[in-house]
């Protein structure tokens, strides 16, 4: 019984090796991935914060468009998922109880999943590269979810994502997408003299219309940077988990196996120090005389030879 538990034991303790290293490699990868991840995604921080200046500066300087990514005054809303899958049907819930209807727009299969297994309205699916999303492929889900908008009959677009903030913190945001804000109050937020001196041509209001298709995928790419960023420092301190559990389990099935080979080295021990006691005991009652007779008695008719040896006096003489 003893050696079949052990053997059980280390078998058990052998699949969790083989998960630990699994677990292991994981977390390494996604140590690797996150720092490019997150590299990638300060790197695009400037060029977004760049244009957004550039457009409130614009705004403040009197460029007015009648642009139609711009706000108006409507009353339908949308959800734009990334991966925050119960935010995102926090947003859809709430646009059921005011009665408004929705449309979907997933990025990642969990997401897409999600939702079609639940009967979700879904217009459109992109997945395939949340891990490392390029410029190509925030421009066309920006195409996307902007046609919803402008010819869709979508009358407001909501972000949903998780903010990159640093490896162990991440933040889930819900964000309105479009309609952008109107340009008075994008004007708030810049400066009218930051655009003193320069000419635009063909004019200032012709560079702020075209600047805002380019604002919107400026803002989806640094959102599904931040979400890849995101995503793989969850992986990571997921796999480290993981890793850790597998470590303690290895330490308390080496643990257990270890008592029960003592348990059974103990036993075995006993069994030897007891039997060599009964025999012990067994050669100190035993008299040679003794079993001379009870060999005599229990043969009646020994050999010639052993009567011969048996009746012999050193004393007689032939």
């Amino acid at each position: 019984m003893p050696g079949a538990q052990e053997r059980v034991l280390r078998r058990q303790i052998a699949s969790v090796q083989n998960t630990k290293k699994i677990t292991r490699a994981m977390e390494l990868i996604a140590a690797t991935r996150v720092v490019k991840a997150q590299t990638a995604a300060n790197e695009a921080r400037p060029y977004s914060e760049r244009i957004t200046q550039v457009i409130q500066d614009l705004s403040a300087a009197g460029a007015e468009v009648n642009h139609p990514l711009l706000s108006a005054d409507r009353v339908l809303a949308g959800a734009y998922n990334t991966t925050v899958i119960r935010a995102a049907e926090r947003q859809i819930q709430a646009a059921r109880a005011e009665g408004k209807d929705f449309a979907l727009v997933t990025v990642g299969r969990k997401a897409e999943g999600y939702f079609k297994f639940r009967n979700y309205p879904i217009d459109a699916v992109y997945s395939g590269f949340t891990d490392r999303p390029t410029y190509d492929e925030a421009v066309a889900i920006a195409a996307r979810v902007t046609d919803l908008f402008i010819n869709g009959g979508c009358d407001r677009i909501d972000l949903v994502y998780t903010r990159f903030i640093s490896l162990g913190s991440q933040e889930v945001v819900v964000r309105r997408f479009l309609p952008l804000e109107d340009t008075e109050t994008i004007a708030e937020a810049g400066e009218a003299g930051a655009t003193a001196g320069f000419e635009f041509e063909p004019s200032a209001n012709a560079v702020l219309e075209s600047l805002l298709p380019r604002y919107v995928e400026s803002r989806l790419y640094a959102a599904l940077l931040e979400a890849a960023a995101s995503e793989l420092a969850s992986r990571q301190r997921a796999m480290k988990s993981a890793t850790d559990n597998a470590q303690e389990l290895i330490i308390k099935y080496t643990r257990k196996m270890n008592q029960v080979r003592q348990e059974a080295i103990t036993t075995e021990i006993m069994e030897i120090i007891s039997g060599a006691e009964a025999l012990s005991e067994d050669k100190d009652k035993s008299d040679p005389e003794e079993l001379l007779l009870d060999r005599l008695d229990s043969d009646p008719f020994p050999p010639l030879g052993s009567r011969l040896k048996a009746h012999h006096h050193p004393d007689h003489v032939n």
